[in-house]
């Protein structure tokens, strides 16, 4: 059944929506800054989405101790495959199509970071042993060559109330942190954080 309200131009989809906050087009970059560094060195979790040769899209959790995802270069980022059921989705789909894209999520922290770019699998002895966890070594790792880094504000944590009363990690970037670095420091982090709990609650909906 065909649905007469759909939305199926961009004409039409951005008559719904005002201009972009400057701020979301600023914070977009091609490479990873030192607060993108420090979020996925503090992050244990994050979800990669891969599309497969017939077109199916998956998104599979991954986790680990925080920093299982190795930065390798500020352009170069590293994901052992851990031991899962052999089903190996996410693999098939690389070797199809490499284009990934990963959303990394701190527990007690409402941005998230994503993290767009293109993947291969490796079993490099050097990078395996590297990754290594209670001495066994993963059977693959994902090496990934950035294209594309964004940081996502607190609002959709906000909202699901996820973490709860789980306290911020001390240490772990913040919003103003992030643009300041986008901005190459023009951007005043220490007042765009203390007032954003404000500014979050009263734009939630």
């Amino acid at each position: 059944m065909q649905d007469p309200h759909a939305v199926d131009n961009l004409a039409a989809l951005e008559a719904l929506y005002g201009a972009a906050v400057p701020a979301s087009l600023q914070k977009v970059r091609h490479d990873l800054d030192a607060p993108s560094r420090d979020f996925i060195r503090s992050s244990p979790f994050c979800i990669l989405s891969t599309r497969g040769a017939d077109g199916a899209v998956h998104g599979t959790p991954r986790g680990d101790a925080p920093g299982f995802v190795s930065v390798l270069s500020g352009s170069e980022i590293a994901m052992p495959d851990r031991r899962g059921n052999n089903r190996i989705d996410a693999l098939r789909d690389i070797i199809a199509d490499p284009q990934v894209a990963l959303l990394f999520l701190i527990p007690g922290v409402g941005e998230t970071l994503r993290v767009a770019g293109r993947a291969t699998i490796t079993t490099d002895p050097a990078l395996c042993a590297r990754l290594a966890e209670q001495g066994k070594l993963p059977a693959t790792v994902l090496r990934i060559a950035v294209r594309e880094v964004y940081f996502q504000c607190a609002r959709a944590l906000l909202r699901s109330a996820l973490w709860g009363d789980t306290p911020r990690p001390a240490g772990v970037p913040t919003a103003g942190q992030f643009l300041k670095s986008a901005t190459a420091g023009a951007f005043d982090a220490e007042s765009y954080d203390r007032e954003a709990p404000a500014r979050l609650a009263t734009s939630l909906y």
